[in-house]
Formats: structure tokens, C-alpha cells, sequence
């Protein structure tokens, strides 16, 4: 693992356990968020920019730095409730949030009238991708959430967080062969589950890194 990974990992860790044992836990919730948020900003950019770009465009114009905000705020909310007692729950809660944070997001952009993102783009796209692609975006990150949970840790801290499948295997604690296979088993859901966005691929032929 590389060495600034390992020092957030550790330092997390600290700030886990002392969570734990804290009665008045919000100055730990803010130092813990504080010292986790680049590894936040990377969760937040792996998933608005591989998977949510429509977001990205007019009307929303979401950036990461605001998504990054949105989603430490419910991180706020979530561990007054919520005692992560290892790093591997802590950023398996960040990507729920930073999930749910996006589909609220592209929900209620599916629900403006197509006129009010026509008078803001001022180039009128056809009628029928003015809500397509978020709505493509929110299946796809619905067939994350709907992943067992094994195989979904193996993606979010492979696909998502970006860490090797050696590095990925330390944090779950099982051998780099468990999490290739595991990252193989959540591919494979997700190609099958998602394969009519691909209708020109045969099934055989869909290639699951595309998603």
C-alpha cells in the first residue's frame, strides 16, 4: 500500500476508535472527516466523472468539490447514529452516501420540466436525452447498491477508490485472489443486470470494465 494510503488508513483508525468511546463525538466526526478528505475527493470524483457525467453539464454543473461537501455533510448526520469501528466500514458508509447523494441529485434533475434544462442550455439537445443519460447513471449506480455485499467492497475500493486488487486485499483482510474474484462475481452482476444499455454488444461480448 502506498505510504500516504497507509498513513490515512492508520490515522483514521485513530480517530475510529476514538469515536467509539466518545460521549461528545462531534469534534472527532469533523477531525476524522478532515484527515479522510482526499481519500473523500477521490471517492467523489471516481464516482460523478466514471459514472454520473451527465451531472456534470448544464443544468446541474456539479463539480466534485461541492458533491464532496454535500456527501461530508451526511457523513455528519449519519455518525452521530453510526460507529464505524474499522476503516474498510468508514469508507464502505462514503460510498453509500456519496451513491445516495448522487441519485437524489439526478432524481430531482429528472423531475425539472425539460423546458427549464432547454432555457438553460440554450442548445436544444433531442427530447429524449435530456433525462436519458442520469436516468442510465442512477441504474447503474442502483445496480452497485443492489451488489452483495462482498463483491460491492471488492468494486468500491477497486473500480471506485482506485487501489490495487493487493491493496484492496489488505483492507478486506483476504488474499489478492479472493478480491479478483469478487471484483470478477461484481462485473459479471453488473454486465448482466445493465446489459440493455449495450444493445449493440452481444452478451458473450459485453465487456464489464466498459461500466
Amino acid at each position: 500500500m502506498p505510504m500516504n494510503a497507509e498513513y490515512t488508513t492508520i490515522a483514521v483508525q485513530r480517530y475510529l476508535d476514538e469515536l467509539g468511546g466518545q460521549s461528545t463525538a462531534e469534534p472527532v466526526v469533523r477531525a476524522l472527516l478532515d484527515r479522510s478528505v482526499r481519500r473523500l475527493q477521490q471517492l467523489c470524483n471516481g464516482l460523478l466523472y466514471r459514472r454520473y457525467p451527465r451531472l456534470t453539464r448544464p443544468p446541474t454543473n456539479l463539480v466534485a468539490d461541492e458533491l464532496l461537501s454535500a456527501v461530508v455533510e451526511r457523513l455528519i448526520k449519519a455518525l452521530r447514529e453510526v460507529r464505524p469501528s474499522t476503516t474498510r466500514q468508514f469508507f464502505a458508509l462514503a460510498c453509500q452516501h456519496i451513491r445516495w447523494e448522487l441519485n437524489d441529485m439526478a432524481r430531482r434533475l429528472d423531475e425539472r420540466p425539460p423546458s427549464a434544462e432547454l432555457r438553460d442550455e440554450m442548445i436544444a439537445a433531442p427530447e429524449d436525452s435530456v433525462s436519458g443519460p442520469t436516468a442510465d447513471a442512477s441504474r447503474i449506480l442502483r445496480a452497485i447498491e443492489e451488489l452483495p455485499e462482498s463483491d460491492r467492497e471488492a468494486f468500491d475500493l477497486v473500480r471506485i477508490q482506485g487501489m490495487s486488487q493487493a491493496e484492496a486485499a489488505g483492507i478486506l483482510g483476504v488474499s489478492p485472489m479472493t478480491v479478483n474474484r469478487r471484483l470478477h462475481r461484481a462485473l459479471q452482476r453488473l454486465a448482466v443486470s445493465l446489459a440493455d444499455l449495450y444493445p449493440d454488444d452481444d452478451d458473450d461480448d459485453l465487456d464489464p470494465a466498459a461500466l
